[in-house]
């Protein structure tokens, strides 16, 4: 399968900021676009400019088909974002695009990247067990276990023409995060902040703190009220975090 490495295809900036003082990279979710993150950039804007990854199968990528190897993925935006991390970068991921901002980040500092700051939210550290498949389940199962997160309005997936275009892609992205391992290697060497619901039935406060064993900086803990979309109630303390970390 040819994979472009055109930025333009990958990374959406919908505050260009050519002044800023830093840039933020997001990798969305399991099934998630890089629209998720317009309000996430029109905050942080213009002092930081948001950079957010637009995976194949989605919205205006709904023709490409959807890659199903986090590790494929991270080869490919390794590429792609290497002209694009040039200045002070950080990287912000939720849940699978915790996942693959961590292994991105490695690729890019073996090309000479080091990034401010790599924040990590709602997930579990690549060391820890994962013994899930909901990726080989039924369409119903899958769709319930997407419904049960609260990630995505409940009655778009019950929407039958929606849910044929979002399936492929969302199968593909939970293959992805499920047969995600880690794979011994450097790992970042800049600090990694993990950020957590306190309800998340994806991640324990045990599962997210064996993130501290794969930077040799710091590690912080950030614990909210909510499951695994706990950023959907609190996005205003997340973002003023971000911002303070970045100096925006």
């Amino acid at each position: 399968m040819t994979i472009s490495l055109d930025a333009s295809e990958w990374v959406r900036r919908f505050h260009p900021a050519p002044s800023a003082t830093a840039r933020l990279v997001c990798f969305p979710h399991a099934g998630g676009s890089a629209s998720y993150f317009h309000p996430v950039s029109a905050a942080l804007a213009p002092a930081v400019e948001v950079l957010a990854v637009q995976y194949p199968g989605r919205q205006d990528r709904h023709t490409e088909a959807p890659v199903d190897d986090l590790f494929v993925l991270a080869d490919r935006l390794a590429d792609v974002l290497v002209t694009e991390t040039a200045g002070p970068v950080a990287f912000f991921g939720h849940s699978m695009g915790a996942s693959l901002a961590f292994e991105v980040a490695r690729r890019l500092e073996a090309k000479g990247t080091r990034l401010l700051s790599l924040f990590v939210s709602g997930r579990r550290a690549p060391s820890a067990p994962n013994d899930d498949r909901v990726h080989e389940k039924s369409d119903d199962a899958l769709l319930a276990e997407v419904k049960r997160l609260g990630g995505t309005d409940a009655a778009i997936l019950d929407d039958e023409d929606i849910r044929s275009l979002v399936m492929p892609a969302l199968r593909s992205d939970y293959k992805a995060a499920e047969l995600y391992h880690y794979r011994p290697g450097p790992d970042v060497s800049c600090p990694i902040v993990a950020l957590i619901g306190d309800s998340d039935p994806k991640v324990t406060e045990a599962e997210a703190r064996l993130w501290a064993e794969r930077t040799s900086a710091g590690f912080e803990l950030k614990t909210y009220s909510g499951g695994h979309f706990y950023l959907n109630d609190h996005a205003a303390a997340v973002i003023g975090l971000i911002a303070e970390r970045l100096g925006g």
